[in-house]
């Protein structure tokens, strides 16, 4: 039987940076699924924070090369991958000079949010997706880590659902406490109608919230893994309303088979469909 295939998507890992509840999870969550028999492949963005030389990154030169257009600009997209070798897992990074060379992740030195993150959000998500197709890589679920991550449901059910690469892909939603201050601003609305999103999108996210992000992430989910730690409540509550499969998610050693068979339902559930 073929290896079930299940792409991450987060937006921190360690140990490329800081440990945190999200950054523990995405690091451990892979390798475990990996050893229960699901064949993975790892993405996160490349931020200038990450020491190249410590953590041994090279550039995929048959892979990087493309352009990705965002806002009407084109932007070159780079792809550097690292090993762990304690895990036998390799992370892919999305890199671009102008989104991720910054000395940073999401504010600058004095605190201030930066004001493209909307902008660093659509290359990071369309990144990843341009990536695995150019690997010849058909995922069966994309498992999502982070704010950063929130429009990758978006684009895999509006905007990639006609591509065959990704037509039977399910994808997953973890949701964390992790967010983000200053609501984005109008551009965002543009952006967004450019990229080809339906009004029914652009209409739920004008508002540039974290929350309005997330409830929309988990609404085109088909599947949400909340964690129990300082989870937003009003979040969780929007969770429970919807018709999807759901799995509470702590971070323990034996959560890995767990979420492999979370997994194997939101899969399997599309073929009985189909059947």
């Amino acid at each position: 039987m073929e290896k079930k295939r299940i792409l991450f998507v987060s937006q921190e890992i360690t140990p490329f940076l800081p440990k945190s509840e999200l950054s523990t999870v995405a690091r451990k969550l892979p390798q475990g699924v990996q050893e229960s028999g699901k064949e993975i492949r790892v993405f996160m963005p490349r931020f200038g924070t990450i020491n190249e030389r410590r953590h041994q990154l090279h550039e995929v030169i048959r892979l990087s090369g493309m352009n990705l257009i965002i806002d009407d600009t084109d932007h070159p997209l780079i792809i550097k991958v690292a090993s762990i070798p304690t895990a036998r897992m390799q992370v892919y990074f999305i890199d671009n000079e102008e989104y991720f060379k910054r000395k940073s992740v999401f504010q600058d030195d004095k605190g201030e949010e930066y004001k493209d993150n909307d902008e660093r959000s659509m290359f990071f998500c369309r990144g990843v997706l341009e990536t695995v197709k150019k690997l010849g890589w058909k995922p069966d679920v994309i498992h999502c880590h982070g704010w950063m991550t929130s429009l990758m449901p978006l684009y895999i059910k509006e905007i990639y659902n006609n591509d065959p690469h990704f037509s039977d892909t399910k994808v997953v939603y973890s949701l964390y406490n992790d967010s983000f201050n200053n609501n984005w601003n109008n551009g965002f609305v543009d952006k967004l109608k450019f990229e080809g999103f339906k009004d029914e999108i652009i209409n739920s996210l004008k508002e540039g919230s974290c929350e309005s992000l997330n409830k929309t992430a988990l609404q085109y989910s088909d599947g949400v893994i909340v964690g129990k730690k300082e989870v937003n409540e009003e979040l969780v509550g929007f969770v429970n309303s919807l018709d999807c499969h759901k799995m509470e998610y702590e971070l323990d050693e034996t959560q890995p088979k767990f979420v492999s068979e979370f997994f194997d339902k939101v899969i399997e559930e599309e073929v009985l469909l189909e059947e």
